[in-house]
């Protein structure tokens, strides 16, 4: 059993010592107080595993002892004493928050019974809680999931830039996390204290967005009744970030230019000229340097931007985090949405980790909000919470055009019109060879993930990739040593 830090709640002294030898004999630390006010007093001080309390306490009664403790440790359990004719007041505790409750005269072994119960309660939510730590600490960094190498790579890459005061340039695909990254610079730099500024340049028109970013006058233009400061002040000692920095316009990047170089700038229909202290993270999914050989983008510009560059790969480069990210949606759509489910049944995980995801991270994340949504309570999720529809082909129906899965499949199934006809087993070999080679390379040639998506053993991989010639297999003596 466990060792729990117990504090018993009792005006009896004989009681109080009796419950105190039997829970120190099994090994357990245990605390005493006299009444409810002492027992209030010492929650508030201390952290207790466990709070045995009998209802009917001076000063404090034991459902105060009760609140407070689920309010100054919610993890602690408590186990109410109650006579035999209060049986309705302690079933009022349990609903507030107790764990079990006991009545008097009892004895010493039912208590200790109902304290193991609640012990494994405590170690369980304990190690839970551990295991979630450390996965945090393995696969997350600043709200962003990633077990893949080059995710990892880039984790660390905003851990090392986020100290510094450097300016980074986030490239990627839409939905792929690029203001995850923004966020999570700001909040481990040195600026952490002061705002986060953020702008959509795609959003706005040229005229507004000089406006938005360094503010205007009274009168500067149509519709500017008052002054207003813009973003670069209102970021002063922190950051601002700039989403879609490939979309501003020659003449807003020639001011940006400017306060990169300077630090200072003036607002629209001004001569007063400002200083700032801003860090600048900036994102796009244009590549920069096409932009700057099409001449739409400057090039002094641009490396003034790219001091620090983070490139976030799409989710189809990087199966392993499917479902790391799809189970912590899960737990927190689950959460907002007070449903039990369990998990995600095999078919469901199989369609997750072949799908391409074109909307990346922010694809996935609707896809499980809607499986959420959809699943049965305490059911695992199944294919057709995913994708939505009753008569998908993953369920024995026709495709539909508007289903990303279908659509995927049909796309798929055009392009094989015109190969040639051949046996089924021969068939059924080319979609295996083809398979796993998608896999292996979707999976970095990982095979112990490979291995695990398809199904198979390693030695039974290797078998398959040195029947079909796939060059990613280790050589033969090295897998059989296995």
């Amino acid at each position: 059993m466990t060792a729990l830090k117990i504090l018993i709640v009792d005006d009896e002294p004989l009681m109080r010592l009796s419950m105190a030898d039997a829970l120190e004999a099994v090994g357990h630390d245990v605390h005493a107080a006299a009444t409810g006010t002492e027992g209030v007093e010492l929650v508030g001080k201390r952290a207790f595993d466990l709070v045995i309390t009998d209802l009917r306490l001076p000063g404090a009664d034991g459902l105060t002892v009760l609140k407070a403790t689920k309010d100054h440790h919610p993890q602690a359990e408590v186990v109410v004493i109650t006579a035999h004719g209060s049986v309705e007041t302690a079933v009022g505790a349990m609903k507030l928050g107790a764990f079990d409750y006991i009545t008097k005269p009892f004895q010493m072994d039912e208590l200790l019974l109902i304290v193991e119960r609640a012990g494994t309660v405590v170690t369980l939510r304990k190690e839970n809680q551990d295991l979630k730590e450390a996965l945090e600490d393995k696969f997350s960094f600043g709200g962003i999931l990633g077990a893949n190498t080059r995710m990892r790579a880039v984790l660390d890459k905003i851990k090392l830039v986020a100290a510094t005061d450097s300016t980074v340039l986030i490239l990627g695909e839409s939905g792929t996390g690029k203001e995850l990254a923004a966020n999570a610079v700001h909040q481990n730099s040195p600026r952490r204290d002061y705002p986060l500024i953020k702008v959509s340049c795609a959003a706005l028109p040229e005229t507004l967005l000089e406006a938005e970013l360094f503010g205007h006058e009274k009168g500067a233009f149509t519709g500017a009744l008052r002054q207003r400061r813009g973003r670069f002040e209102m970021a002063n000692r922190g950051t601002l970030f700039l989403d879609e920095i490939g979309e501003i316009s020659p003449i807003v990047q020639v001011k940006l230019l400017r306060v990169l170089q300077e630090r200072k700038f003036e607002r629209v229909g001004s001569n007063q000229t400002i200083e700032v202290d801003v860090r600048l993270v900036c994102a796009t999914q244009k590549d920069l340097r096409k932009e700057v050989a099409a001449g739409r983008f400057r090039e002094d510009l641009f490396y003034r931007l790219n001091v620090v560059q983070i490139v976030i790969p799409p989710l189809r480069e990087r199966q392993e985090d499917i479902m790391v990210i799809a189970e912590h949606v899960l737990q927190s759509c689950a959460g907002k949405l007070h449903k039990h489910l369990k998990g995600f049944s095999q078919p469901a995980r199989e369609l997750l980790l072949r799908y391409s995801y074109p909307g990346n991270v922010r694809e996935l994340e609707n896809m499980i909000e809607r499986a959420v949504a959809l699943g049965r309570e305490r059911e695992a999720v199944q294919p057709q919470d995913l994708c939505g529809f009753q008569t998908c082909p993953y369920l024995g129906g026709p495709p539909q055009d508007s289903c990303g899965f279908c659509s995927e499949g049909l796309t798929a199934g055009s392009k094989k019109k015109d190969a040639p006809l051949t046996s089924l087993s021969t068939a059924r070999e080319g979609f295996e060879k083809d398979y796993i080679v998608s896999v292996l390379e979707r999976v970095e040639g990982n095979r112990t993930t490979a291995s695990k998506i398809l199904g198979l053993s390693r030695k039974a991989l290797w078998e398959k990739c040195k029947r079909y010639g796939i060059p990613s297999a280790r050589d033969e003596g090295e897998e059989a040593a296995e």
